[in-house]
């Protein structure tokens, strides 16, 4: 008699692009936060946005082990910037931290797909739910906070997706092993294949419709929204 499958207990769910579109939210923060700081200061003549990012992907070069943790890249790279427009160390420190803070609060203006809080509750009445980004959104300033058990900000802990670590802490929290733990994500290197690797199963969201990059593993299932999750889950749960 083969053995059966163990029953799910535990999701663990990305963020950005998950549960909401990011591009915009990251579009609209990118250039009103930098505006801001030239009205303030007057530096983009000499360093526009495009010389902003680039230095940020430098850095991130520079510092790999913090190549995830977008906020220092963020912070680091406009104090650098600043500091090399003439500005004094104290004042580039100054304009550095309050441009990053405007660009998070901007970043945090967002609004989640418009099903998202109904379907976490209702799975939250099932499953443990905890969520593992490689974003810089802190869950806490969210309406959705309160669904999860916590969120790791892979990036900050110098570990982002694809490595295991995030999603090792995160089932320890849960209380779950691999076999019950189902992973929900957009990236398909950095959601769904460390995911089955570690023996997880994984809900892929193929936001871009294009299919997967490769031949789909065993354990990856393929949806197009998240919206869809409740009946993937029926599925699993009916064919076990």
């Amino acid at each position: 008699m083969p053995a059966t499958t163990p029953s799910l207990t535990a999701l663990t769910f990305d963020l950005d692009d998950t549960l909401w579109a990011n591009r915009p939210i990251m579009e609209r923060a990118e250039t009103e936060h930098y505006a801001w700081l030239d009205g303030e200061i007057g530096h983009a003549t000499d360093f526009p946005l495009e010389e902003y990012t680039r230095r940020r992907m430098a850095l991130g070069l520079e510092h790999p082990l913090r190549r995830g943790d977008f906020t220092w890249l963020r912070r680091e790279a406009m104090r650098i910037m600043l500091r090399d427009a003439g500005h004094g160390e104290k004042e580039a420190h100054h304009w550095s931290h309050a441009a990053v803070e405007r660009f998070l609060a901007l970043r945090h203006e967002l609004q989640p797909f418009p099903e998202a809080s109904e379907l976490l509750d209702s799975l939250a009445r099932h499953y443990r739910l905890g969520a593992i980004t490689n974003g810089n959104v802190d869950l806490t300033r969210l309406t959705l906070d309160h669904h999860f058990e916590f969120s790791i900000a892979a990036g900050e802990w110098l570990a982002p997706k694809p490595d295991a670590r995030p999603f090792l802490a995160a089932m320890a929290r849960l209380g779950s092993r691999p076999s019950t733990t189902l992973h929900v994500g957009d990236s398909w290197k950095e959601d769904a294949l460390p995911a089955v690797r570690l023996g997880m199963q994984a809900a892929w969201i193929d936001v871009k419709g294009r299919g997967a990059p490769e031949p789909v593993p065993a354990g990856v299932h393929v949806i197009s929204h998240v919206r869809e999750l409740p009946e993937l889950l029926r599925h699993l749960h009916a064919s076990r």
